[in-house]
């Protein structure tokens, strides 16, 4: 997509020398990429402490299976 930006240069430059970008679009790309990156993780670590995960596999694979025992026995009892 083509867009019209007003930018610094001297920051365009530095962005592309920091990111070893051969064009300012390639600069400008990476830099926007690892922005949206970060916020992303910003708003997963503002969850910590907020979202509780039960992620015991042993009983969860107990649970399932049990599940799997009781939902063939039903079947088989309407046989």
């Amino acid at each position: 997509m083509r867009t019209t930006l007003n930018l610094d240069e001297a920051l365009i430059k530095e962005l592309m020398a920091a990111t070893n970008a051969k064009t300012k679009t390639e600069a400008i790309h990476e830099a926007l990429t690892e922005f949206v990156r970060r916020r992303k993780l910003k708003r997963l670590k503002a969850l910590s402490g907020k979202i509780h995960f039960d992620l015991g596999w042993e009983e969860m694979e107990a649970q399932e299976l049990k599940a799997q025992e009781e939902h063939e026995r039903l079947w088989r009892g309407r046989r």
